[in-house]
């Protein structure tokens, strides 16, 4: 299938109904792109196919394989990628020195090491056409860590840091990154965090604190939570603006978060202590 030189084609993870994934493509596809939605499974996205601009593609960012043969299906359908939108991710809640090591590889291999291999799949073609952007979705959670999320927040912390490196590294090729940090956004990250935690093994010395750990799996889903389409619809106006800020920032939280960032430690340490019960 072709598509008119004016409209762009816009590839992204992580688009299983009801989370920020979902609402980007259904976003994107407001402005007139045309969508390549992608999950590990196409029935986790089945609301998404009755829009005629969205496409869906199977894709697994732990896979290079899967990578690499979504990008060459994309291409060979469209015919190129302008934008490409690294959203999936996943998290985890636990005190550090007890979660499985496991746990916290497959964390790192899918928010931080995932992207990665997308962006090194697609920047062959883009560096042709000698423009493109790419946005990583990182998290406002990055910038205070909070006690229980400590391996989420690593992961995204990590992110923003390739984020900044990448946007120095690509700006000679005509590329612009720009680092998406929702604040607290109403999705299904809540429930998908609450599964996992879950499965986790009983804790040890850490089993008074249970209680604050799990409410920690879905604390960013409370009622003040910013829906997931109107950050979605910010997030799109800013990231197809023809110069791209390089950070950008929306929802509930995500001012105290950066209020939280430049407070001295201590003052810091203590409002975490005490929010979280730690």
């Amino acid at each position: 299938m072709s598509v008119l030189q004016e409209e762009l084609v816009v590839l992204i993870t992580g688009c299983s109904q009801g989370g920020i994934g979902n609402a980007l493509a259904r976003a994107f596809a407001a402005e007139k792109c045309v969508v390549v939605a992608t999950s590990r499974s196409l029935n986790s996205m089945k609301d998404l196919e009755y829009d005629s601009r969205i496409f869906l593609q199977e894709l697994d960012v732990l896979s290079e394989e899967s990578i690499v043969k979504a990008v060459r299906n994309v291409l060979e359908r469209f015919g190129r990628i302008d934008i490409v939108v690294n959203n999936a991710g996943i998290q985890c809640v636990g005190p550090l020195v007890e979660i499985p090591m496991a746990s916290i590889e497959l964390i790192f291999s899918t928010n931080v090491y995932g992207p990665m291999r997308l962006i090194q799949a697609v920047f062959p073609h883009m560096v042709t056409r000698r423009k493109g952007k790419i946005v990583n979705v990182g998290s406002v959670a990055a910038l205070a860590p909070s006690p229980w999320a400590g391996v989420y927040s690593a992961s995204k912390a990590a992110l923003h840091a390739l984020t900044d490196s990448l946007r120095l590294e690509l700006r000679s090729f005509g590329i612009d990154v720009i680092n998406v940090a929702p604040g607290a956004i109403k999705s299904n990250l809540g429930n998908s965090s609450l599964a996992a935690y879950n499965r986790m093994p009983e804790w040890k010395l850490y089993k008074p604190f249970a209680d604050a750990i799990r409410a920690r799996a879905d604390f960013s889903q409370g009622p003040k939570s910013t829906p997931a389409d109107e950050f979605a619809k910010r997030a799109v106006t800013c990231v197809l603006t023809k110069n791209p800020p390089g950070w950008f920032s929306y929802g509930h939280l995500s001012t105290v978060q950066g209020i939280l960032y430049h407070l001295p430690l201590f003052i810091r340490d203590e409002i975490l202590r005490r929010v979280f019960k730690c």
